[in-house]
């Protein structure tokens, strides 16, 4: 694509093309939130249990985990505006299937197709970022708007879920259709066509998107599944699960153009970054689901009361891009990554006694927004820190599926623990939140091989 914009400062056209690209991960941002606050009320009228709820959840971040690396392959050869474009309408339908949906397998449904459809929607639109805008003051003002956009977005998601679903929880659907309607319209009047690569013969490596994704759910299945069924079944998803990661690997090390190349996996760094974005995540999504079950059910909050509680922990929002930079530059990665872990240790340990009023839970809102804007960043310059110039995408895409597989499988053990209890209760929730405090406790202890890495040879936190 050729550069559209060539001065320093960004033109009119350039801002409104950024405003259509930050509208899209906007979406992306405030349709996740939006769920989790929502999941009470599709409870309650679907009639689902446990187990099934965080299907909602985890069936969108597994299928956006396992394909967002042949997303990105597929912008980059069948054209980015292309891709865009088309899975945002797919984007746009499945979510109002899911608002019509009156049986729990037809959301869920929904929502794993619409996970495809963000995994390949969002690397198109970054990418379309950063082959639009050239390098330097421009490229670095649209992304920090970029990442804002997004991190506002799942703030400001877990409020408008909570406003949405005292109306009906379908509105948590449709609106994300009115707003793709919106910037699909925006999309075709103004972002500019593109070229296909002409890189033909390396084509796509679906067999291997399809076993990564496939290895994925059956896992997370093994984990939700476990306190419900034989011990014979659980072990037969699971080594399904096995098989189909052994079998991942082997096409990896066989494939012309393989979704990931297994050597990069032999940097230190970045599979201690991705080990550690997995708990992080999967803590984080965990403790939500914890809570909000806990506020809406067993305290009987409205679910725009749980909206505007949570919303707290949107601080880091507002931290991310202002503090973290300056302590990342002062201390190093890897000491603003093991901070970030101790917190969310506090945070989560803080809310275990479980408080009836919002004064009570505020500390451990608070503790984990600040936890979440000190990790966040940091993982990901490590993930891509002493990676080639040719592979900085694909070590961007491997980070991203660890972040929608941690989200899954935090989802997954925190339900399989609710579900053991015969009905849900304060010491029930209690055994829930061991799960997102376990998780954090490790992270800490992953984030220590990184404070042997010196300050001055980590890259700092504006790029």
């Amino acid at each position: 694509m050729t550069s559209t914009v060539t001065q320093e400062r960004l033109t009119g056209r350039a801002w409104a093309v950024l405003f259509v690209l930050c509208g899209a991960i906007f979406l992306e941002g405030i349709d996740i939130s939006m769920m989790g606050v929502a999941l009470p009320s599709i409870r309650a009228e679907l009639g689902l249990t446990t187990g099934e709820l965080q299907w909602i959840v985890s069936g969108y971040a597994l299928s956006y985990g396992g394909f967002v690396l042949l997303g990105g392959r597929a912008a980059d050869l069948l054209g980015r505006r292309r891709m865009f474009v088309t899975w945002l309408v797919v984007f746009l339908l499945f979510s109002g299937l899911g608002g019509f949906a009156t049986e729990g397998w037809v959301l869920i449904l929904a929502r794993f197709v619409t996970g495809i459809a963000a995994a390949f929607m969002t690397p198109a639109g970054l990418s379309i970022i950063t082959t639009t805008y050239p390098e330097g003051p421009q490229r670095t003002k649209a992304l920090l708007v970029y990442a804002g956009t997004a991190a506002g977005g799942f703030s400001l998601g877990m409020v408008t879920g909570g406003l949405l679903t005292a109306i009906d929880w379908r509105w948590v659907f449709f609106a994300p259709v009115i707003v793709s309607a919106a910037i699909l319209a925006a999309a075709i009047a103004l972002i500019p066509r593109d070229t296909p690569s002409a890189v033909r013969g390396q084509g796509f490596d679906l067999t291997g998107a399809l076993t990564l994704t496939g290895a994925m759910l059956l896992l997370v299945a093994t984990v939700v599944r476990a306190p419900d069924v034989s011990s014979t079944q659980t072990l037969a998803t699971g080594a399904g699960g096995l098989v189909l990661l052994t079998a991942f690997v082997l096409i990896e090390q066989r494939a012309a153009s393989p979704l990931i190349r297994l050597g990069l996996l032999r940097n230190v760094a970045l599979v201690r970054a991705n080990v550690g974005a997995i708990l992080l995540v999967g803590s984080f999504v965990g403790f939500q689901f914890v809570a909000v079950l806990y506020l809406q059910e067993l305290r009987h909050w409205s679910e725009w009361k749980t909206g505007l509680a949570m919303m707290v922990i949107g601080i880091d929002s507002v931290l991310a891009p202002t503090l973290t930079p300056w302590l990342v530059q002062r201390f190093g990665n890897g000491r603003v990554v093991f901070g970030g872990f101790v917190l969310a240790v506090l945070a989560y340990a803080a809310f275990l006694p479980l408080g009836t009023t919002f004064a009570a839970m505020l500390p451990a809102f608070l503790l984990l927004g600040l936890a979440f804007a000190l990790a966040y960043g940091p993982l990901t310059i490590a993930a891509t820190e002493r990676v080639a110039e040719d592979e900085q995408g694909l070590a961007s895409g491997v980070l991203t599926t660890s972040f929608q597989f941690g989200s899954a499988l935090g989802l997954a053990v925190v339900a399989a623990v609710l579900s053991a209890a015969d009905e849900l209760t304060v010491e029930g929730f209690r055994n829930g939140l061991a799960v997102p405090l376990t998780a954090a406790v490790l992270g800490v202890l992953v984030a220590i091989g990184g404070l042997r890495v010196p300050v001055g040879k980590q890259v700092s936190a504006n790029g």
